[in-house]
């Protein structure tokens, strides 16, 4: 949790004046725990899907952060050659992928899933994404079916009230998420996501259960982004949040609050937490100078990014469908159980 905060405090510092960072950064300030939790949960061969606040799931899954600099920055060492961004930020080779349109990466993550299940492979996808996910369609209709075909995956819900400037209570009739999901017969957890210790408690027995079969789960973990809804500028102004309510959720500090377990126990230090600082800043500073003195890209191949010479038949029928020429005698003479 200290590294996801310390390393958003740093590049919301260096957004401006600077202005060298190539895309809008939605900050996760505040909203550690989950990211945090599933960095000790999830294995290598797993997978993990975000929504556009991806920066805390994208370290979370074992991605080097100078990768995540560089693609900000839009350099060609980024994590996507410097042409995705923040929201969009991917990499196949630690199974992570984020998608900026709400609710999109929800529905993939159910898709591989099923794959998965197929497969009889032994591994598990979690969807990250905001209560603000669940105001689309799509995300129902991947619940539903994730229930019906008992699927290895586990629903994350950070629920920080806000979509944008809109409070939850003013786009549906109940303010839980929780309640909903287990009227289409899947498990559910709701807790207070600012104390990790819970939330980590929750996402382990949920990604075991569907690791050994057991089905999906969603766990709604409860919690609130201090920072603006995008960018390192403040919103308040606009006074779609009370004072009073984001001086609360900050005196409920997830680092705090575990820091204050920790103690008692002889598990946290000054001098400890000092030295962790120093490596993490250290790490932060290689990855700043990482970015900055790399290439921009040349120009794409724009063939090769839509395209993948890999999948020669995929990306055959996907030309016909565009150029409208695909039909039903196309579809039949398809190999394999469509």
């Amino acid at each position: 949790m200290v590294r996801l905060r310390r390393n958003q405090q740093a590049m919301i510092k260096e957004y401006h004046p600077a202005d060298q960072m190539r895309c809008p950064l939605h900050f996760c300030v505040g909203q550690e725990a989950v990211p945090a939790a599933l960095s000790v949960i999830l294995q290598p061969e797993d997978y993990l899907f975000s929504h556009h606040r991806s920066q805390g799931y994208f370290l979370a899954k074992g991605a080097p952060m100078r990768a995540l600099f560089a693609e900000v920055y839009g350099r060609e060492t980024g994590a996507n050659g410097g042409k995705a961004g923040s929201q969009d930020i991917s990499m196949s080779s630690v199974n992570f992928y984020s998608g900026a349109i709400l609710s999109g990466a929800v529905a993939i993550s159910v898709g591989v899933a099923l794959g998965l299940q197929h497969k009889k492979l032994p591994r598990v996808v979690v969807a990250g994404f905001g209560e603000s996910a669940t105001d689309e369609g799509v995300f129902w209709e991947a619940v539903n079916l994730a229930a019906i075909r008992r699927l290895p995956i586990v629903f994350a819900c950070e629920n920080n009230r806000y979509s944008t400037f809109s409070p939850m209570f003013k786009r549906r009739t109940r303010e839980s998420v929780h309640e909903q999901a287990a009227a289409f017969g899947i498990e559910t957890r709701a807790l207070f996501g600012n104390d990790v210790v819970a939330v980590h408690s929750a996402l382990a027995e949920a990604v075991q259960r569907a690791r050994t079969g057991g089905g999906p789960t969603l766990v709604e973990a409860f919690t609130y982004r201090w920072n603006g809804h995008v960018g390192p500028e403040d919103d308040d102004y606009i006074g779609y949040r009370p004072k009073a309510e984001l001086d609360f959720w900050k005196a409920n500090d997830p680092i705090e609050l575990l820091e204050e377990k920790m103690r008692p126990a002889g598990l946290a230090s000054e001098s400890s937490n000092a030295q962790l600082i120093a490596e993490i800043d250290k790490e932060i500073a290689e990855a700043f100078a990482f970015a900055k003195n790399s290439a921009f890209p040349t120009e794409p191949d724009w063939e090769a990014i839509n395209y993948d010479p890999t999948t020669p038949l995929a990306d055959r029928l996907l030309r016909d469908v565009e150029s409208g020429v695909f039909n039903h005698a196309q579809a039949d003479a398809i190999p394999g159980p469509y």
